[in-house]
């Protein structure tokens, strides 16, 4: 049986599913390094409107949770890929956070979750005192849920800094004051124009300096970092200067594998967004990397290198909805609805492409299902396959 798939260049091609999808996997989490996938939310399609703002489906995105504890991986709750700051709002956010780590300390998972700004008013300046208070109110509410907070690049910030002065003193009164270590997250504008030129400068290697500064001043309060900047070379750089005991975490959803697999010397460890949909893979490779099988490694991430690219192909921002989209074609959840209609951010090619590079890879249990439900939105596209 063969499905007919639309192409980028307006032809069509014949494509025949997979009947090999991986296997289940149950297991501990990793030892070697920690592996965190950035886990999308489930909107609820009947309860959603303009009116009452964002409405998630809370059982299907605790579920979707657990599986990924289930498989080793940790949770990087409420940041970009459960689209903070496109669609979801901080109140939504913030009973997010609690949920999930509620769930977390049930059945024994890893968290870790997103502190910013987004509470403040778009649009409006905001001195940096302003800035501070905002990130100290989710910072306060994440550890009071008991997860470890990443601070978030903030819009905020970015909008009415002076220079690195202003991100030096923002950042030093929350680190001062955080009750654990935190894991700082540098987004780059690929990600969200408008955090171009965070640190203060938008020459990278003058931002880098100052990014290094604010974790030399305070390094028993940094966890780690998350680059996330799709510039491999820089993160080897950054986490080569890094004070011993601060993890990278790349962010690198181009070239995880290598960064991961690391130089001899130095590795990454991983909280990416290209998780949620390859997580039996990465799961897999973590497996691999405390039997010492750097190869083993590479050998499961390399190949889904391409599927990585595609769903974070320019504009990188809409990533989440072929990360939602294979969720549903995966079983995962029972439709392909996304809070603030992101469901239609990408193209029909370009979704189409993503379900036969998933399939390819194994990720979709249920081919049948997973065919069924390709063939579906085709059709709601108003095109027979």
């Amino acid at each position: 049986m063969s499905i007919r798939l639309p192409s980028a260049d307006g032809t069509w091609r014949s494509y025949r599913p997979g009947t090999a999808p991986l296997a289940p996997l149950a297991c501990a989490p990793a030892v070697s390094r920690r592996f965190y996938a950035a886990a999308h939310v489930v909107a609820d399609p009947l309860a959603a409107s303009a009116e009452a703002g964002p409405v998630v489906d809370w059982e299907a995105t605790l579920a979707f949770r657990r599986r990924l504890w289930a498989q080793g991986l940790g949770v990087a709750e409420a940041m970009d890929t459960a689209q903070r700051g496109m669609g979801l709002d901080w109140a939504t956010a913030a009973e997010l956070i609690r949920r999930s780590a509620a769930e977390a300390r049930s059945v024994g998972g890893r968290i870790v979750c997103g502190a910013g700004t987004d509470q403040l008013e778009a649009g409006v300046p905001h001195p940096p005192a302003a800035v501070a208070a905002a990130y100290e109110e989710q910072l306060a509410h994440t550890e009071t849920c008991g997860a470890r907070a990443v601070l978030m690049a903030s819009r905020a910030l970015a909008a009415s800094a002076r220079g690195p002065e202003d991100y030096l003193e923002v950042y030093g009164t929350l680190l001062r004051q955080s009750a654990r270590p935190v894991i700082l997250h540098w987004l780059g504008p690929m990600f969200d124009p408008e955090l171009a030129g965070y640190w203060g400068h938008r020459d990278l290697d003058r931002a880098t300096e100052v990014f290094l500064k604010v974790i030399a001043e305070h390094p028993e309060k940094v966890d780690g970092i998350k680059v996330s900047l799709l510039d491999a070379g820089r993160e080897v750089e950054i986490r080569r200067r890094l004070p011993a005991g601060v993890r990278c975490y790349t962010g690198d959803d181009y070239h995880y594998p290598e960064l991961i697999a690391g130089d001899g010397e130095f590795a990454s460890d991983a909280l990416l967004g290209v998780f949620d949909p390859i997580a039996p893979i990465a799961a897999r490779a973590a497996q691999s990397l405390d039997r010492g099988d750097a190869a083993g490694l590479r050998e499961l991430l390399d190949p889904t290198v391409a599927l990585a690219r595609h769903l974070f192909a320019p504009p990188t921002r809409y990533y989440k909805t072929g990360v939602v989209l294979l969720a549903w074609l995966a079983g995962y959840q029972d439709h392909f609805t996304m809070v603030g209609g992101l469901h239609a951010a990408r193209s029909l090619p370009h979704l189409a492409t993503a379900y036969e590079m998933a399939d390819g890879l194994g990720l979709l249990p249920d081919p049948e299902l997973a065919e069924a439900r390709m063939r579906h939105l085709l059709a709601v596209h108003g095109v027979a396959p």
